[in-house]
């Protein structure tokens, strides 16, 4: 995955950052009995998701690649 740039973006980062936080309340929470907090941290998963997809529309995000010619494939179309 190194080779690919898979997920090594400043979007990538921050969305899964903020989610990880999110599943880290989450689970205090839990382990607290406290519905209200998990809640909580459901939401902040949420948000991770869409920062990171508002990052990456606003251009900090992995771009669009054209698909890679393996040799020896024949041309169809």
């Amino acid at each position: 995955m190194a080779g690919s740039s898979h997920g090594h973006t400043p979007a990538a980062w921050t969305g899964v950052t903020i989610a990880f936080i999110g599943f880290c309340v989450s689970g205090a929470f839990t382990v607290a009995a406290k519905p209200v907090g998990f809640w909580a941290g459901i939401v902040i998963i949420a948000l991770g998701g869409v920062v990171g997809g508002v990052m990456a529309m606003m251009g900090m995000g992995q771009g669009k690649k054209a698909p890679l010619k393996v040799a020896g494939q024949a041309n169809k179309g």
